[in-house]
């Protein structure tokens, strides 16, 4: 199994509504994606680390699932989403669990 932990910083322009829905377009990916275990995301509320407004984590069953998730359009939508309301920097990391 293979889990992921995205996180995601955004400008000072993006809106509180904004990022909600990239939390919301996230969670959406779970239900059409297959080789989700789980998947949940939400807002960081913590003060360590509060440049990064967005947590994602993902656990995949396999490595293929994982590789299958980077190239789904619906994803790469996601992903131009974010861009498009302000993106300014993530950090993403991969285990074996």
């Amino acid at each position: 199994m293979i889990h992921r932990t995205v996180l995601v910083k955004f400008a000072e322009t993006t809106t509180q509504e904004q990022l909600q829905e990239v939390v919301e377009r996230f969670k959406a990916l779970k239900n059409h994606l297959t080789g989700i275990v789980d998947l949940q995301a939400g807002l960081n509320f913590a003060e360590r680390s509060k440049e990064y407004q967005v947590v994602l984590m993902v656990r995949f069953e396999d490595k293929a699932a994982l590789d299958a998730y980077v190239v789904d359009e619906q994803h790469q939508a996601v992903a131009n989403f974010i861009k498009k309301v302000g993106r300014v920097d993530s950090i993403g990391v991969d285990i074996e669990i």
